[in-house]
């Protein structure tokens, strides 16, 4: 296993969706930072795609928040930036290979905890990956983020990975969130042939990442990837770290859990499983098109259902050319 050092780089504008890659400026760390390396290759290796359409990844739920299946696309309105957009492509149920992250704080706050953290996790990653099909990567972070487990559909490899997991340490959870996105789920492409998801078991309060909280929730946006958050925190009381898991989940179209006993770590884990079989996916083209590297709002609608709530990204990227 090796330990990664975040250094700070420049992040090229990508689309969510779609996405091109220019080179890095130098990064001040040392030689030997897996993510100084990784950033190195990536100048590397540009990839051109078409870049006239946005892909968009959600669920549909009830005021009970039960999942809802049996909408097709003309139920659906799009805007991005207040103004109505044509739906291009819909699926429901979508079959997409899954991509998925799951980031275990392993810092000493969490020490109570751990190990049922540990059991629920390993239940998850058995009960949600399809064989041959599906991948995942363990990412422990305290005083900084480890790869203990890089991307793979082998379970075992995965659930050996977390059990070997030991508490200790600060908190370095914005750069654990950086890392795993840029150097291991954009890795596959085109980004709109997979579903990717992060799952971080955390307190949410960072106090050793080089990254902000902001640029961490940037690289997942432009990632295209929907963040789950379970706290670890069991007092009952709202801390600045459970606004910033609530925070992360929201803008990137997932959902936060809050389990104040140990046992209900695992309903948590359930729920996201069952949220990431139950997804809609539609493309559409943006009008007018916009190629100017910055952030467009997108709001996905039920036609005439107030009851039904959608949850997705709040928005893109788009690239600049």
């Amino acid at each position: 296993m090796k330990k990664l050092l975040v250094p700070v780089v420049a992040v090229a504008v990508l689309l969510p969706l779609l996405f091109a890659q220019v080179p890095a400026e130098k990064p001040s760390a040392p030689a030997n930072s897996v993510l100084e390396k990784n950033a190195a290759e990536d100048t590397s290796n540009r990839i051109s795609v078409d870049v006239t359409r946005v892909n968009m990844l959600f669920t549909v739920s009830d005021k009970k928040g039960r999942f809802v299946t049996d909408l097709g696309q003309n139920d659906f309105e799009v805007f991005e930036n207040k103004k109505p957009q044509k739906i291009t492509e819909f699926t429901a149920e979508t079959d997409l290979p899954l991509r998925l992250a799951i980031l275990i704080d392993t810092s000493n706050s969490i020490r109570e905890r751990f190990k049922f953290q540990q059991e629920a996790a390993t239940e998850f990653v058995n009960d949600v990956l399809r064989k041959n099909q599906d991948k995942a990567i363990v990412v422990s972070f305290d005083s900084a983020a480890e790869l203990v487990a890089d991307m793979t559909g082998d379970s075992e490899t995965l659930d050996n990975a977390i059990r070997d997991l030991r508490p200790g340490g600060g908190t370095a959870l914005y750069d654990a969130i950086f890392y795993a996105c840029r150097d291991k789920l954009m890795k596959d492409q085109p980004l709109y042939k997979f579903r990717r998801a992060m799952v971080v078991l955390s307190d949410g309060e960072d106090n050793q990442s080089n990254y902000t909280r902001d640029q961490a929730l940037e690289m997942a946006q432009k990632a295209d990837v929907v963040i789950y958050t379970i706290s670890t925190n069991i007092t009952r009381i709202e801390t600045d770290g459970d606004k910033v898991m609530r925070y992360l989940s929201g803008e990137t179209g997932g959902r936060s859990f809050f389990p104040f006993k140990a046992e209900d770590l695992q309903q948590s884990f359930e729920n996201i499983a069952n949220e990431l079989r139950h997804q809609y996916n539609l493309f559409y083209r943006p009008e007018p098109l916009r190629t100017d590297g910055r952030w467009h709002p997108v709001t996905i609608r039920v036609r005439k259902r107030k009851d039904l709530v959608v949850s997705a990204r709040k928005g893109y990227y788009a690239p600049q050319l």
